[in-house]
């Protein structure tokens, strides 16, 4: 049996970008205030950018990622909607963001909500500010995803605990969601379109 190897710092922080998309401005970087954490992810598509980024647009319906994990145990769509229409911001995204704002058929960016309800009165201690920017754009295999998250760095115990746990929990769960959305946006290019 093969093992695979363990990921760089620098991967676990920058998995599949490039230097020159890190470099980049992002309108997340607009929404979160102060010392931040970031972190890069990016995958080629074998898909036109306006069908890659339709995909993008139904993580307003689930997050394509580990379901059992991020989603209740529901399975995300396998087909695109035909009732979903172009994201509008102040749409909910993955249960737990908001859209804050659109580039129709490039960017998507979302917000992080506080936490309310009963559940905010045990999260809200351990909340902090945070967004995501998901971009879409041509590539040689069609399309590229790159996605800019990133979160306040509140320093102290809180601050050493997001450094140290959220850039590989958010590796496992965003790659294997990029992994869906590319291949369910290439299945839809074999296709020869996207489905209703």
């Amino acid at each position: 049996m093969t093992r695979r190897p363990v990921p760089s710092i620098t991967t676990i922080r920058t998995w599949g970008s490039t230097a020159a998309e890190r470099a980049a401005r992002y309108p997340c970087d607009d929404l979160v205030a102060g010392p931040r954490i970031p972190l890069f992810r990016a995958i080629d598509v074998a898909a036109p950018p306006d069908l890659a980024f339709r995909w993008v647009g139904q993580l307003r319906l689930a997050p394509s990622s580990f379901d059992v994990v991020d989603n209740l145990g529901r399975r995300s769509p396998r087909e695109l909607s035909a009732d979903l229409g172009p994201p509008r911001a102040g749409e909910r995204a993955m249960t737990i963001f908001r859209i804050a704002d659109v580039v129709p058929g490039r960017e998507l960016t979302l917000r992080l909500m506080e936490p309310s309800g009963r559940a905010g009165v045990l999260l809200r201690p351990l909340w902090t500010p945070a967004a995501v920017t998901y971009r879409v754009a041509p590539a040689a295999a069609g399309s590229r995803i790159v996605v800019k998250y990133v979160t306040a760095d509140p320093g102290g115990p809180l601050g050493l605990l997001l450094r140290t746990l959220l850039p590989p929990g958010d590796l496992v769960m965003m790659r294997r969601q990029l992994r869906t959305l590319a291949g369910l946006a290439a299945r839809d290019a074999r296709r020869g379109g996207a489905s209703p």
